[in-house]
C-alpha cells in the first residue's frame, strides 16, 4: 500500500525542510509547495491526502488557497491543517471557518505536529472505509431489488402464463361450443393484457432522466388523473375532489403527473375489495415549504379501505408487493413513487384517521434550476 501523500506549503524553505524530514522519517510521502498558485498545481497533480498550509504568505495567503480549494469539488474533501503565528482566538476561528480542520501555531513542534498528522489520516482513512461501505449498500440494494424484481417478474409471468395455457386447453376441449370458446378466449386476452401491462411498467422503472416540463393546470392535472383511472380500469367510481388551491400552475408532466394519480387512485378502489358499497375516495390539495428545498405541492388520496397491512407497510413501495391475491399486480405504487421521483417529488402511504389509507404526493412548484436562478 502506498504512503500517504502530505503537501506542505510554507514561503520558508527551512520550515518546509524541517516538516518534511520528520514526516518522511514516520514513512510519509512529502511534497512541498512555496507559495499559493504552486501549491494548487500540485494539489490537482498529486492528490495530497491532507495539507499542511501556512497561513501568512505572499501573494495569496493561505485563506485564499483554502477557500479555493473548498470551492472546488475535487478538492473540498482535502483537509487542511493551517500552520500560523496567530495565537488569538480570532485567528484560528478565522481559519477553521474557512474549512481548515486543525491549526498549529508557530513555532512549529514537530512532535506535535506528527501527532495532528496522523489524527488526520485515521480520519481520512475512516471516511474512505465509510464510503466504501456506503457504495457497497448501494450496490448491495441495487443487486437486492434487481433480484425482486427478476423473481416477481419470473413468478408473475409464469402464473399468467399458467393462466393462458389452461384457458387455451379448456377452448380445445370445447370447440365445439362457440359460448364456451367466447368466455375462455376473454380470459386469455385479460391474462395477456396483464403480461403487457407488466412489461409496460417495467419499461417506466429503466427510464431514469427527468421527462420534459411544461406548465400545467392542477385541475386539469387531477382532472386527467381521474379520468384516466376510470378508462383504464373500466370504472364509473366517483371521485372527489377538494382543491382550494384553484387554478394553480406550475412546471410538470403531464403523462407522468396523471399517471401517477391514476395508478393512486386504482390502489385506493382496490383497498375496498372486501367491503361491500360505496367506495369513496377522496382528493384533497395544499401547499407545503421543505427546508432547503422550497415549496410542494401536496396531493393527498383518501380511501376508507382495509388500510395497511402491517406485514407489508415497510416494504409497499418494493415491486411485487401486494396485499392482493390477484395474479399479475403488485407494482402500482413501485412505478408511481418511481414516476414522480423523475419530476423531484415523492410518494407516502400513512394510515387515514377513522380507518383507511393516505397517499400523499409531493410536487415541486418550481425546478431547481430556476430556484437558483431566482436566488442569485
Amino acid at each position: 500500500m502506498a504512503a500517504p501523500t502530505i503537501l506542505v506549503v510554507d514561503d520558508q524553505p527551512i520550515n518546509v525542510q524541517l516538516l518534511k524530514r520528520k514526516l518522511e522519517r514516520d514513512g510519509l510521502r512529502v511534497i512541498a509547495a512555496y507559495n499559493g498558485l504552486e501549491a494548487l498545481e500540485l494539489v490537482k497533480k498529486d492528490k495530497p491526502e491532507l495539507i499542511l498550509l501556512d497561513v501568512m504568505m505572499p501573494d495569496m495567503d493561505g485563506i485564499e488557497v483554502c477557500q479555493r480549494l473548498q470551492a472546488d469539488e475535487q478538492t473540498r474533501g482535502i483537509p487542511i491543517i493551517f500552520i500560523t503565528a496567530r495565537s488569538s482566538k480570532e485567528g484560528k476561528i478565522e481559519g477553521l471557518s474557512v474549512g481548515a480542520v486543525d491549526y498549529i501555531t508557530k513555532p512549529i513542534d514537530l512532535d506535535e505536529t506528527l501527532a495532528r498528522v496522523q489524527t488526520q489520516l485515521r480520519v481520512v482513512a475512516v471516511n474512505r472505509e465509510m464510503v466504501e461501505l456506503q457504495r457497497r449498500l448501494v450496490e448491495a440494494r441495487r443487486s437486492a431489488t434487481i433480484g425482486a424484481v427478476t423473481q416477481g417478474i419470473a413468478h408473475n409471468l409464469n402464473n399468467l402464463l399458467g393462466v393462458v395455457i389452461g384457458y387455451l386447453d379448456l377452448i380445445k376441449a370445447y370447440y365445439d361450443k362457440p359460448e364456451q370458446v367466447k368466455k375462455n378466449a376473454v380470459h386469455v386476452e385479460e391474462a395477456v393484457q396483464r403480461i403487457v401491462s407488466i412489461i409496460k411498467q417495467l419499461s417506466s422503472l429503466v427510464v431514469k432522466s427527468r421527462p420534459p416540463l411544461t406548465k400545467g393546470s392542477l385541475p386539469r392535472l387531477l382532472g386527467g388523473g381521474v379520468l384516466r383511472f376510470q378508462s383504464e380500469n373500466k370504472l364509473t367510481a366517483p371521485v372527489t375532489i377538494e382543491n382550494p388551491l384553484g387554478e394553480l400552475t406550475f412546471d410538470t408532466n403531464y403523462e407522468v403527473f396523471e399517471e401517477v394519480v391514476s395508478k393512486i387512485l386504482i390502489n385506493a378502489w382496490e383497498a375496498y375489495d372486501h367491503k361491500p358499497g360505496d367506495r369513496p375516495i377522496t382528493i384533497r390539495t395544499g401547499l407545503i415549504e421543505k427546508p432547503d428545498e422550497g415549496k410542494f405541492l401536496e396531493v393527498r388520496i383518501e380511501d376508507q379501505g382495509r388500510g395497511l397491512d402491517p406485514s407489508i407497510r415497510d416494504h409497499i413501495f418494493e415491486p411485487f408487493i401486494s396485499s392482493k391475491h390477484t395474479v399479475g399486480v403488485g407494482m402500482g405504487l413501485t412505478v408511481a413513487r418511481h414516476a414522480l421521483r423523475n419530476l423531484g417529488g415523492e410518494v407516502a402511504m400513512v394510515d387515514r384517521p377513522g380507518g383507511g389509507a393516505v397517499a400523499i404526493l409531493h410536487h415541486p412548484l418550481e425546478s431547481k434550476r430556476n430556484r437558483k436562478a431566482a436566488d442569485e
